[in-house]
């Protein structure tokens, strides 16, 4: 016997207790074992960063991580999932700088990069019980206690077999390049870091003078240089002017002075009195010399310094055409120089972002915060031009959250631009979803990748595995394992740490070699992961190869940049494959106000307080059903967790408790259910429900397999709506009727319910884990298993029956329609009335309706159906232009087309309509280039259209049709009043009512059974005295009694 269920849940407290049910029967490792000798299905978990509590993104990412691997495990795959973390690099030093109170690394080395390192550890082992709580609650299945991190000496170890297999290939190199440099972590980022967090900020905007040198061409000594920067800070390290050589440059005198402006930027000196004195070409100037602004370096002027050269990326789009070129701040500038046969560079600026003592008045300035005094240098010196400010795109560390500089430093690269045209043709086998990610945004990031500076001048990382000759720099050595390392340096390997690492020496052949300092960027180790989890190829040769490329994984779009990009890389680079074969990417999550979420706005619910609150079904609902899905980007609202809570997750189970309540007051049994009627000769509704269930089930399995969750979630809600407001409700009275009245039209309805909801859970599973688990529960016998075990669905085709899906739609938009019509002319539903009259002459549509005409009269309470193929008398056509599609090819004829359609006649419409086209001007025009609508002659408030056809429905009411109105109030007040005094749905009642009123006496003599049978009455009394309680316009009191 099925057990009774409380109508109201607590969603979060009965996800708790369905998570410890898990826990009890292990069911997470049991469903993997379970597929132990499958099929595996290998999909790539991304390392998210310990740090803190999981955000919404890394939940969504999360869901969806759990979505397709429980929907594969139960297609029958072996699915392996173990939890990663990215637990080196910045934003755990930065976590623990900030603890230690360190504020640079010169403080750090003097704390000792050991002790250092070693908090790092520390904390990553603290952070990881927020998420794995949060995890919980969410619904997430992934091993936590055989997870990989990046920290782990395996792990550590595939790395450098990694970095090994590219130097070999020739794929890496050491250079001398302008990077983007975080001074806050004092470290060079790669470009595509850079990338990753940029804001609108206010610079100054400054035009300063460079007097020439010498005589140069048409230029004269003295003559002033007017250069643009939006970068003061740079001006120190100024050692070249671009201008580009095909630019016309004009001489100007102003104020008695003569300066050197490109022609098409003369706006810049509106606001002087200037006169035109020469112009020449810029080619005719490269070669020109001047003074620097600052005499500091004025001895690299003998190395070919402060002259004028060509660069390509001089423009005249805004500036003065003349741009200071400061090589050690500007990667165009130190290519342009190098270009220009200027083989020099200067740097005053610290790793830390500071001035040091070269540059006077400077000592110790933070770069931003001296370009005040080096305009007020610059005005001393009589240099400054003029000066305003712009607001501009401009990139902030990722980690740190503080503006980013360029500057030259020694780095190490992949070479990615060898391999960028594989890189793109090779995505072509990825499947992607939503499209356009990866056939536009990641294919076009591919095409112009550049080479990824991959080593950082931190501490806690994998270390770089070369050892570099103390004598001969150009003599490296390689290693990639281990063993390598033990045996070349004679020494026992526990830790491939930096503090561990940086002082093992090699001696080889009487030379000795020490490690390179830097350790690699995290984003290096990430990308490595498929073969870091495995530590291959040291183990696991053939799981590995056996799973890889991985059939899926999923992140959010900011990873097209970052993880995507870095799988894509190394798996390119080493085994000329893809990473992934499917890809689902997600929008970004914005908080409700548009803004990206703050902790220190509060602009957002609290992730894991939300959760307490809705549960997880809830808020994987909400999220999984969102614009994010599609990749675009979605603005959370609590509101919306509220909703789908309220509008899919309440309404799933109330059909639950429905059918155990029932079952239970009927004490029917599994065994009594199998007595059903096989589905063919249940009743329509049955059939109906069941045959949309297995061709959703069907369409979820099409959609599931290509990755388009954004087609799969949709259905699945609706069918929630199908099952539970048309099924579950218009056949209320087969499951609340007594026993011994045809029973087997109760087991009927009992039966397909359950099938139903069995069937059902298990498709949605994957979706809402915890829902679908209770109620698989409630629903079957089997004790210690889970719907997790289950296989999933498959359709049965012999059961779908799509020309009754059909009629059942036809059937719901007539009962939508006239319920408006009920609404508008203010008759509720339970007001019986005559007769709706179906205006058609379609043939088979009057059959498909016919069909179902039970359940529409059942629905609407409307006594009879008729037809009328009158239809000019009803409806009429109106046909208009589509316009997107019609208006490039007729052009101004468009006008004229919208006129002659509006002239056509019925006959003519009626004729378009069969042959699809017609003929304007000379042109053929199909009727997907029209706009038809059908819509009603008459303005009449009882008749609306219906899709291509339209329904008038009677509202005249009698005297027959008022009493059993009554009698339909009466059942719905004594019901009201059941509910209220707190009787069970099988509580039988004494029912006494009083009235005087003829018409209420009329409907009870009438109606009495109906009455009686509803309210589930076993003895009646009437009394003809006034009511005191008013329903409709007549006095009634209604006294109940449970017996």
């Amino acid at each position: 016997m099925f057990k009774r269920v409380d109508n109201n849940i607590d969603l979060a407290k009965n996800e708790d207790k369905t998570a410890k049910y898990w826990d009890e029967i292990n069911a997470f490792q049991k469903s993997i074992e379970n597929r132990k000798d499958a099929k595996i299905f290998r999909f790539y978990d991304g390392p998210p960063f310990p740090t803190g509590s999981p955000h919404y993104g890394n939940l969504l990412a999360g869901v969806i991580k759990d979505i397709v691997p429980r929907y594969w495990t139960m297609r029958g795959y072996y699915v392996e999932r173990r939890f990663g973390w990215d637990v080196h690099g910045l934003p755990i030093e930065m976590e623990v700088q900030k603890e230690l109170g360190l504020e640079d690394p010169q403080q750090i080395d003097d704390y000792g990069i050991d002790k250092f390192n070693e908090a790092c550890r520390s904390q990553v082992q603290t952070n990881t019980e927020n998420w794995e709580r949060v995890t919980r609650k969410i619904g997430r299945w992934v091993d936590f206690d055989n997870d990989y991190k990046t920290m782990d000496l395996d792990f550590m170890e595939s790395v450098w077999w990694v970095f090994k297999e590219l130097w070999e290939n020739n794929l890496i190199y050491k250079d001398y390049k302008v990077l983007p440099y975080s001074w806050a972590a004092a470290t060079p980022l790669s470009n595509f870091e850079a990338n990753m967090d940029y804001r609108d900020i206010e610079d100054p905007s400054i035009f300063f003078t460079l007097k020439a040198r010498t005589d140069h061409n048409k230029i004269k000594k003295d003559d002033e240089f007017l250069v643009w920067t939006t970068t003061p800070w740079c001006i120190p390290g100024n050692l070249a002017i671009a201008i580009g050589n095909n630019i016309k440059y004009s001489r100007v005198l102003l104020n008695r002075k003569h300066y050197w402006i490109a022609t098409e930027r003369l706006e810049e000196l509106k606001e002087h009195d200037y006169e035109i004195v020469d112009e020449s070409i810029g080619s005719e100037l490269v070669g020109g010399e001047y003074i620097p602004a600052y005499d500091e370096y004025e001895n690299e002027y003998l190395n070919g310094a402060f002259r004028i050269i060509h660069s390509d990326d001089t423009n005249t789009e805004s500036g003065s055409g003349l741009v200071s070129q400061a090589p050690a701040y500007g990667e165009s500038d130190f290519y342009a120089l190098k270009k220009g046969g200027i083989d020099v560079i200067v740097d005053p600026v610290t790793l830390s972002g500071k001035f040091d003592e070269t540059i006077k008045g400077l000592e110790n300035k933070f770069v931003k915060d001296a370009d005040t005094n080096i305009m007020e240098q610059l005005e001393e010196r009589n240099l400054l031009f003029s000066r305003t400010t712009e607001t501009h795109s401009y990139p902030f560390c990722w980690r740190t959250g503080e503006p980013l500089i360029y500057k030259a430093i020694p780095t190490w690269f992949v070479s990615v631009e060898k391999i960028r045209e594989r890189m793109v043709e090779l995505n072509n086998s990825t499947h992607w979803v939503p499209g356009f990610i990866g056939e536009k945004r990641f294919s076009n990031w591919l095409a112009n990748a550049r080479d990824w500076a991959i080593s950082r001048n931190r501490y806690w990382g994998s270390c770089i595995p070369v050892w570099i000759n103390i004598e001969d720099p150009e003599d490296l050595i390689c290693l990639g394992s281990i063993e390598e390392l033990e045996l070349l340096s004679g020494e026992k390997i526990t830790d491939l740490h930096k503090h561990f690492l940086d002082d093992v020496e090699l001696k080889i052949d009487g030379k000795t070699y020490r490690r390179t300092p830097e350790v690699l960027d995290c984003w290096f180790e990430s990308g490595s992961m498929p073969y870091g989890q495995q530590h291959y190829p040291f183990e696991n040769k053939d799981l590995f190869m056996e799973g890889f490329p991985a059939d899926f994984i999923a992140e959010g779009l900011d990873q097209t940049r970052g993880w995507f990009y870095t799988l894509t890389v190394l798996s390119v680079a080493l085994f000329d494959s893809v990473a992934f074969k499917n890809c689902i990417t997600t929008g970004m999550i914005l908080a409700e106000d548009g803004r990206k979420m703050s902790k220190s706005l509060k602009n957002y619910p609290d992730p894991e307080e939300l959760l307490n609150t809705y549960g997880g079904d809830s808020l994987r609902a909400y999220l999984i059903n969102s614009p994010v899905v599609r990749g675009e980007p979605l603005r959370f609202s609590e509101e919306g967790v509220k909703l789908v809570t309220r509008n899919v997750i309440l309404p799933l189970w109330n059909s639950y408790s429905f059918f155990s309540n029932y079952a239970n007051a009927d004490e029917i049994t599994l065994e009594e259910l199998s007595s059903a009627s096989p589905v063919h000769e249940r009743p329509l509704m049955d059939q109906w429900i069941i045959s949309t269930l297995q061709s959703l089930i069907k369409t979820v399995n099409e959609k599931m397999e290509n990755y388009y969750l954004y087609e799969v979630i949709p259905p699945l809600m609706n069918f929630i709506d199908e099952l539970t407001n048309w099924y579950v409700r218009s056949n209320r009275k087969r499951f609340w009727k007594e026993r011994g009245k045809d029973d087997l039209d109760k087991i009927n309805a009992f039966k397909t319910l359950h099938e139903v909801l069995i069937d059902f859970s298990k498709t949605m599973a994957p979706v809402l884990p915890f829902i679908c688990e209770e109620i698989y529960q409630g629903l079957t016998n089997d004790k210690n298993k889970s719907i997790h075990f289950e296989n999933y669905p498959e359709s049965n085709d012999e059961l779908i029956n799509l020309d009754l899906e059909k009629e059942m739609d036809i059937a719901k938009n007539i009962i939508k329609s006239v319920r408006n019509i009920r609404i508008n002319v203010d008759i509720p539903n339970k007001q019986p009335l005559k007769n709706l009259k179906i205006v058609t002459k379609d043939s088979k549509k009057i059959n498909q309706i016919t069909n179902v005409k039970d359940i529409i009269l059942n629905e609407l309470n409307i006594k009879d159906i008729s037809f009328d193929d009158d239809y000019q008398s009803w409806v009429k056509y109106e046909c208009k232009p589509n316009y997107a599609s019609l208006g490039p090819k007729l052009g101004k004829e468009i006008t004229k087309f919208s006129k002659f359609l509006s002239e056509l006649s019925e006959d003519d419409i009626e004729k378009l309509i069969n042959i699809n086209y017609l003929y304007f001007n000379d042109k053929k025009i199909s009727i997907t280039d029209i706009d038809i609508r059908l819509t009603k002659k008459e303005d009449k408030i009882n008749q609306e259209v219906v899709d291509d056809f339209s329904v008038y429905l009677d509202i005249e009411i009698d005297d027959e049709l008022l009493l059993e109105r009554v009698s339909r109030e009466l059942v719905s007040t004594i019901q009201k009043q059941r509910k209220d005094m707190g009787f069970d749905i099988t509580d039988r009642i004494v029912l006494n009512i009083t009235t005087q009123d003829e018409i209420v006496l009329s409907s009870i003599e009438k109606f009495k059974d109906y009455i009686l049978n509803e309210t589930l009455t076993k003895e009646f009394h009437t009394f003809e005295n006034k009511g005191g309680n008013k329903i409709l316009d007549y006095f009634v009191d209604t006294e109940l009694k449970k017996i």
